[in-house]
């Protein structure tokens, strides 16, 4: 029996979301053949200059997207797969106490039906079997994750329903939805006790001791993802972003050596399935073998 290709979305809510969660596993879906599609909800226009090294700030909102659009362009090419505008702003992630009030027109203040129909009819586009975004929490409280988990979750639960979102393309009803959970304290614990038994410095440390990580409620692992062989695309679509991501930073803090041998995995929260599956999974595509038919 001939199967069709397999198809994957990840929707995020900024260029460089896409490359610190979950960009391993696209990578690796990408080379065995999955037809990958990476969503950004926004072009990350309120975005900081977070890397020290880039040399100059960037203050304009236009001028902060042209440069997130040629960084993501770089990542998608880094990561092997496609990649689309949603094409709302970027709200910023509010500071302040109390806290300002989000600028208008941003992403976080759409209507939540005008925020998914461009997504509903990218789905019917592209026809995905799974779908993969952030958790109710948005991850960590940025307005736009939350946004983003919103309209994605919108997105899998009306695109097959004929009666919704009439003028966005025929109906097409994704298998299965999962959270990212890239930054859960068990991986960041692990690996912090991981770099302190190689004698090494840990960047975790502030972090395990917070009072903030100790009530970050830990969500339920499902899925496993192993895609040690796919660091180095990661890694590279990390560093495209260079207006967000220091290359002596954070995140290449941990010898990849280590990372290979304590946490070669990127794991999932199986959030809604519409197939047959036993959890644990190490496969995003356990129960689904392509040829089932999801018009409505």
């Amino acid at each position: 029996m001939t199967t069709s290709p397999l198809r994957l979305m990840a929707v995020h809510a900024h260029p460089d979301d896409e490359s610190s969660k979950g960009a391993a596993t696209t990578a690796r879906y990408s080379a065995e053949g999955v037809e990958v599609l990476v969503v950004s909800c926004t072009g990350g226009e309120r975005g900081s200059v977070l890397n020290p090294s880039y040399g100059r700030e960037v203050t304009d909102l236009d001028e902060m997207r042209e440069i997130r659009t040629v960084e993501m362009a770089e990542a998608a090419r880094a990561l092997g797969v496609q990649h689309r505008w949603l094409g709302f702003v970027d709200s910023g992630l509010p500071e302040g106490d109390p806290l300002p009030p989000l600028p208008p027109g941003c992403f976080a203040l759409t209507p939540l039906e005008e925020a998914a129909a461009p997504l509903v009819e990218i789905v019917r586009e592209f026809r995905p079997h799974v779908m993969t975004t952030y958790d109710p929490t948005g991850g960590y409280p940025h307005p736009d994750h939350i946004m983003t988990h919103r309209v994605a979750k919108e997105a899998f639960n009306t695109a097959g329903d004929a009666e919704r979102y009439r003028d966005r393309g025929e109906p097409w009803e994704p298998l299965k939805l999962y959270y990212n959970h890239d930054f859960s304290m068990q991986r960041i614990r692990r690996m912090h006790e991981a770099m302190l038994d190689a004698g090494l410095e840990s960047p975790f440390g502030d972090w395990v001791e917070s009072r903030a990580a100790r009530e970050i409620p830990e969500r339920e692992v499902t899925t496993r993802i192993a895609v040690a062989d796919y660091f180095d695309a990661r890694d590279a679509a990390l560093r495209a972003h260079a207006t967000q991501i220091d290359p002596d930073g954070f995140f290449f803090a941990i010898p990849r050596d280590l990372e290979v041998e304590v946490w070669p995995v990127e794991e999932y929260e199986l959030a809604e399935s519409r197939v047959a599956t036993s959890v644990p999974e190490t496969d995003l595509f356990s129960g689904i073998t392509g040829n089932e038919g999801h018009h409505a």
